[in-house]
């Protein structure tokens, strides 16, 4: 028997696992309906693109609350929460099973919902959602409620996720504008014949969920309270209170909002259950040409920076073959001229690594013999030094361990998503996998910390692997916790729940951190340090004044706009689907891998350029600026942010403007990790490969 924290762990573990794989991926796991079996319909929340308060659409106070039935056909309760990954929980929805009835192939041209009563200051709370555009998302079939529009060639079609809740009109004379509440949806339910045995047996598959919303005033209805005509033309129901010229009556009277509703089934013989996502992406398949247009710019900067580094290999490739034909030569009784070296306590033969072409020194050539000189004076210099550790190595290993472990999390994410494992039926699935991943990759954390800290010299494994765990997740796990209280404050749904974070912080400690501790061993008992291939000496050597642009922070600036020209017109996409749709239907993940392909081609060809110019100009404190190098494009995107914050967005308020920049600043963070990980690891090989190379006397 296990002890009973382990048990716990076990049972834990199993629950996340359980809720990261309940999805479905397109094509494999249909539900169809026979006719006139119920369809639940699921309530979400409310958006905006003006604020990143989310809200729950059941506690609304002038919504219809939830009368405890139960669902025919099945065992779902109006009222009860749909179980919630924790990738939904993240991104804010709180799914409720609501009071619609729908039930496959029947019409209804009206339901009588409820009549909600509401008081003045549910109206003025009414007026502001309205007001700051918040829009609805309901669910069906696990397909979100969308208006239908149509491009402006008018060749397709396309979906907007959500319907706005009621809309303002300005009046012309008043300061305020009239405010109306949409109290009627109609509900279309496109549908196809399933496919396969079912279809045979008469089942339907759903193909499409719109809704389009209608305000209409109290007046002029039946007894059951619905509309004489429905699709007619009707005055909007107005959000105020009925005033009879007394104030006293105004703040104690209420005002009643009849809702109801009407369902549409239509036949779509066109669209399968398969691709009944396409609409979702209309935009951005037609944007393929600016795709692609990324595309072109990010290969061009790539092969410019190619050039460079082939250069640089193929002096390279000379060196070392020339150094070999010197030692021909030697042993054939036909010795060289000796290079004149200035000054280095250990000097260095001129057929170095990266010695140009014509600087073999052949007997008699004066001006190869200068080159020697002029090239001796450069990055061989260094070789008794550029080994040497780095000040605050015992730092720097924890944030290459904990970079590691993003690198894992992004190219799983990335190929899972180019499978199509990752898509948008699976809500929630990208954030909940990645977190996974993220755990699980505490392993590769703990390694690569544990073997970097040796190389360093570092004697206290134990220390270094707690300092892993707990130095980045930490971080990040307080940085969520400071910004949760401010959404708690607002009573929104993006607010994460206690328990959540208890979970959150119990698969921190009790699952990732074993993992790191393990990982970690291994890496420093097991692997051991990595050997260098040129001893250090044990008085650093000096290093000469060094110009502005080779090692300070105005290089590594200008070293990531490179990598930012790369990915910046890819994140205008990005930046649309999660700010201004709110709807994280972002699905071209084949461009994403193209161009994140060629930005780390991008940061490591950068990094080996800016580390060769370094160690030329005699700097050998390589190990922090190859890796600020790799992360500095993380500071670009962050401008990058702020001036879409400030020139496309129209988020108002405080709160939201402190949570965009301060969850910006955090993932522009931990892009600059991973990054300067990639661009730390490059430089690494690239050093240990030249220096590798060379003879030392």
């Amino acid at each position: 028997m296990f002890p009973r924290w382990q048990q716990s762990l076990l049972i834990l573990f199993h629950l996340y696992v359980s809720s990261t794989f309940a999805f479905y991926i397109p094509g494999f796991s249909i539900k169809s309906y026979l006719p006139d079996e119920s369809i639940p319909l699921f309530v979400n929340k409310i958006y905006s693109d003006r604020t990143q308060l989310q809200y729950a659409y059941s506690e609304l106070p002038f919504v219809c609350p939830a009368s405890g039935r139960k669902h025919p056909h099945g065992n779902l309760i109006s009222g009860s929460s749909v179980s919630l990954n924790l990738g939904e929980i993240i991104r804010g929805d709180r799914i409720v099973v609501s009071d619609y009835e729908l039930a496959m192939l029947r019409d209804d041209e009206a339901h009588y919902l409820c009549t909600q009563k509401i008081d003045a200051s549910e109206i003025t709370r009414a007026q502001e959602l309205i007001s700051d555009g918040y829009v609805a998302e309901w669910i069906v079939d696990n397909l979100p409620g969308a208006t239908q529009f149509v491009t402006p060639d008018r060749s397709r079609k396309y979906y907007a996720a959500g319907f706005k809740i009621g809309y303002e009109v300005p009046m012309a004379g008043e300061i305020n504008p009239w405010y109306y509440i949409n109290n009627h949806v109609s509900l279309v339910i496109r549908y196809n014949t399933a496919p396969g045995r079912d279809g045979r047996k008469g089942r339907k598959v759903i193909v499409g969920f719109e809704v389009y919303p209608k305000s209409i005033e109290a007046e002029e209805r039946d007894e059951d309270n619905i509309p004489y005509d429905v699709h007619g033309t009707h005055r909007g129901l107005r959000l105020r209170l009925p005033f009879n010229g007394t104030v006293s009556t105004a703040k104690d009277s209420t005002l009643y909002i009849p809702y109801t509703y009407s369902v549409i089934f239509k036949e779509e013989e066109r669209i399968d259950w398969s691709n009944r996502w396409d609409l979702y992406f209309v935009n951005q398949e037609d944007s393929s040409g600016l795709h692609w247009l990324a595309i072109v710019n990010s290969l061009i900067i790539a092969g410019l920076l190619s050039g460079v580094v082939a250069v640089i290999l193929a002096r390279t490739i000379k060196g070392e073959t020339q150094g070999r034909k010197d030692s021909i030569l030697e042993d054939g009784k036909r010795k060289p001229k000796r290079e004149k070296v200035k000054s280095p306590p250990k000097s260095l033969e001129g057929n170095g690594l990266l010695d140009p072409v014509g600087t073999a020194g052949s007997p008699g050539d004066d001006s190869s013999e200068d080159d020697s000189v002029e090239e001796i004076t450069g990055w061989k210099l260094v070789h008794a030094d550029v080994f040497r550790t780095p000040r605050y190595g015992h730092f720097l290993a924890p944030l290459l361990g904990s970079g590691m472990q993003l690198v894992f999390m992004a190219t799983g994410l990335l190929v899972l998503s180019l499978f199509g494992v990752l898509n948008p039926s699976f809500r929630g699935g990208f954030v909940s996998v990645g977190f996974g991943l993220f755990i699980f990759a505490g392993l590769v954390s703990g390694y690569f910390s544990s073997r970097i800290y040796k190389t360093f010299g570092g004697k206290v494994w134990k220390a270094n692997v707690i300092v892993t765990a707990l130095l980045i997740p930490g971080l990040l796990f307080t940085t969520v916790f400071v910004l949760n209280l401010f959404t708690w404050a607002q009573a929104s749904s993006t607010a994460l729940p206690f328990t959540t974070l208890l979970a959150l912080a119990a698969l921190w400690l009790l699952i990732q951190l074993p993992l790191v501790y393990a990982g970690g061993y291994y890496g420093f008992h097991q692997s051991g340090p990595w050997e260098h291939p040129i001893k250090t000496n044990a008085v650093p050597r000096q290093i000469p004044t060094q110009s502005w642009w080779i090692g300070g922070i105005p290089a590594i600036l200008i070293s990531g706009l490179l990598p930012f020209a790369v990915v910046f017109v890819e994140l205008l996409f990005v930046f649309k689907s999660l700010w201004l749709d709110k709807s994280g239907f972002y699905y071209v993940f084949g461009f994403t891998a193209v161009v994140s392909a060629v930005l780390l081609l991008t940061v490591m060809e950068v990094t080996i350029v800016t580390t060769y110019l370094l160690l030329c100009y005699e700097n050998y404190r390589w190990w922090w600026h190859s890796f600020a190098v790799g992360a500095s494009s993380g500071l670009w995107i962050f401008a990058y942010c702020a001036w879409y914050y400030a020139m496309r967005l129209h988020i108002e308020g405080l709160a939201s403007g402190l949570l965009f920049f301060s969850y910006t600043a955090l993932a522009c963070a931990v892009y600059s990790l991973l990054m300067g990980t990639v661009g730390f690891f490059t430089a690494y090989v690239f050093v240990r490969r030249i220096y590798g190379a060379i003879k030392v006397d």
